[in-house]
């Protein structure tokens, strides 16, 4: 659902009733009403730096919708996020974004240009160097940029609360980026220290936990990261309580249900996921077959997982691109695992042919030259 270097902002102070109606639209996954209700809300406070930052996040989350970037599949699943091929936003949202970035720094700036311990300037400031750090990650592939406004964002964050001590929400910053950067290999960590951030894996849980609990307007928000972050820990029995809730809250968001349905697989709860599959609304029907079939691939039910991976693949032009591919991907593997090696290929083969470049497409020509054979579980 959530990519592990995002770092949230549809619940800063204040919340008038117009912004709060824009959150329920961005929570429910439905952008753009809630660009249409942001952009208003900037008009009537040209002064707040914030209301641009909703602007920039909304532009941003519907781009990773329209790739399938907002699932904790591609975090914790077989297509690692790292992996996830660039995203293409038009240049209107290209534009769009970084007309908002630039208007919430200079909005933000000029607020702690009056007083340097603005605690809500602060956290303004935190918050844009996230956006466009993600921006970067995710659209620009600008490693190093995101870097570098991952460590301005977290500095930021710690100003605003060195400011406000009782300013709860804005550790879910401090929180997420000690989670990335202890979560990362040698190597990326080594960029993590020379940029200022040691990172604690386990104590970054406990931040965000923290903000869960006894956060003002960010609650949310670390109930969606966190139980993000339980799947990829392999504690998905503390995602499900979170993700029952956040369904009750924002029942019109179907990420929720889906991931639900992952965090019963994971517990191997298959009547519990196949249900809770049954229950999402708002998909097309072909990528809901797809998820079917991922889910009985993973509990080894081959043959019942087969029409459902067909019948996506048919699809495959319409779907998002990841999901086309890892498609195609998962009927070869469910073929090969049938013996069916040559029908396998012509499978990978359209998976290759809608991304040949991407990082999914050299996955399926290794599996177009040798049988994918399933690994025990140990």
């Amino acid at each position: 659902m959530l990519p592990l270097l995002l770092t949230l902002a549809f619940t800063p102070p204040p919340i008038a009733p117009d912004i709060l109606r824009g959150f329920d639209h961005g929570n429910n996954i439905e952008y753009d009403e809630a660009l249409v209700i942001f952009r208003r809300a900037a008009a009537k406070n040209p002064e707040d730096p914030h209301c641009q930052n909703y602007i920039a996040q909304t532009i941003l989350y519907n781009a990773m919708l329209k790739a399938g970037a907002l699932e904790s599949e591609l975090v914790s699943g077989t297509n690692p996020f790292f992996r996830r091929e660039r995203m293409n936003p038009t240049q209107e949202e290209h534009s769009g974004f970084d007309n908002a970035i630039n208007a919430a720094f200079s909005k933000a700036q000029a607020r702690i240009a009056k007083n340097p311990k603005d605690a809500y300037g602060l956290y303004s400031i935190a918050i844009t160097y996230g956006i466009r750090a993600n921006y970067s990650f995710l659209v620009r592939k600008a490693w190093l940029d995101a870097l570098k406004d991952s460590t301005a964002s977290r500095k930021h964050a710690q100003l605003a609360i060195d400011a406000d001590p009782t300013y709860i929400d804005a550790k879910i910053i401090l929180g997420l980026h000690d989670y990335i950067v202890g979560s990362l290999s040698w190597t990326y960590k080594m960029m993590g220290f020379l940029a200022g951030i040691r990172g604690d894996r386990d104590g970054g849980i406990r931040t965000l936990e923290e903000v869960a609990s006894k956060g003002v307007n960010n609650r949310s928000d670390a109930k969606i990261l966190l139980a993000a972050i339980y799947r990829r820990e392999k504690r998905s029995a503390q995602a499900v309580p979170l993700l029952e809730g956040l369904i009750a809250a924002y029942p019109r968001n179907y990420l929720f249900r889906i991931e639900l349905a992952h965090m019963y697989a994971d517990l191997g709860e298959r009547d519990k996921a196949l249900n809770q599959l049954s229950t999402v609304t708002g998909v097309q029907p072909e990528k809901l077959a797809y998820l079917k079939g991922n889910l009985l691939f993973w509990f080894d039910e081959y043959n019942k997982a087969l029409p459902e991976l067909k019948r996506a693949v048919a699809a495959r032009d319409h779907l998002d691109l990841n999901t086309g591919i890892m498609a195609c991907l998962r009927l070869g593997q469910t073929l090969d695992l049938l013996n069916r090696h040559t029908e396998a290929i012509a499978a990978y083969k359209l998976g290759i042919a809608l991304a040949p470049e991407s990082e999914l497409a050299k996955e399926c020509q290794r599996f177009s030259n040798r049988q994918y054979k399933r690994k025990p579980i140990v």
